[in-house]
């Protein structure tokens, strides 16, 4: 029972630093990266569709990212998607493709995009710990449930001691990718 109890808390606190590292991907870092655009949904038939879905994403210079639809007539939808969105790009179409080119970061945007890490980064973290909290609840539950199915009190010390040792771990890795994303926006 233990051992489910403890896997689980390894998956999701993963799952919580999986979903940091996607985050930073959407993070525009002054390079052209094709994920900048992953969450910019565009109006396909009356459903949002990730632009993803509806073109070919590439990055054939470091400033610049082409849009290349596999259908002509949905290029406008795809170049007002991108105006709407937050990525404060602006968007440019000869009518087959849509060109995007990545501005120079100034310094207060880098400044405003380090913050962003780094609240990305405590959210993270907040959701390991919430994870941890979970887990100690779960535990302290099979201690009372010691008599059936349950866990003595070293046992439970010990996996508590485990997960300590688990969530230190993770939030280091947080630590470190929240360092390499802000260095990589800090570079000029």
């Amino acid at each position: 029972m233990i051992s489910e109890v403890m896997k689980d808390a390894e998956e999701r606190m993963h799952k919580a630093v999986e979903a940091l590292r996607r985050e930073y991907a959407s993070i525009r870092a002054g390079r052209a990266n094709p994920s900048v655009l992953d969450k910019v949904m565009v109006e396909y038939y009356g459903t949002p569709t990730p632009i993803n879905q509806l073109a070919n994403i590439s990055a054939p210079e470091p400033r610049m990212i082409v849009i290349q639809s596999w259908d002509k007539t949905v290029l406008p939808a795809i170049e007002r998607a991108i105006m709407k969105s937050d990525l404060g790009l602006n968007p440019s179409s000869d009518g087959t493709v849509i060109r995007l080119m990545i501005p120079q970061l100034t310094a207060d945007r880098r400044l405003e995009l380090v913050k962003k890490v780094k609240k990305e980064a405590e959210e993270a973290r907040v959701a390991v710990r919430n994870v941890r909290r979970d887990v100690n609840d779960k535990l302290k539950k099979l201690e009372k449930d010691h008599g059936d199915h349950g866990a003595s009190e070293d046992e439970v010390k010990r996996a508590q001691d485990d997960v300590q040792k688990m969530t230190d771990k993770i939030i280091k890795d947080i630590e470190r990718v929240m360092e390499t994303k802000e260095s990589e926006i800090m570079e000029v």
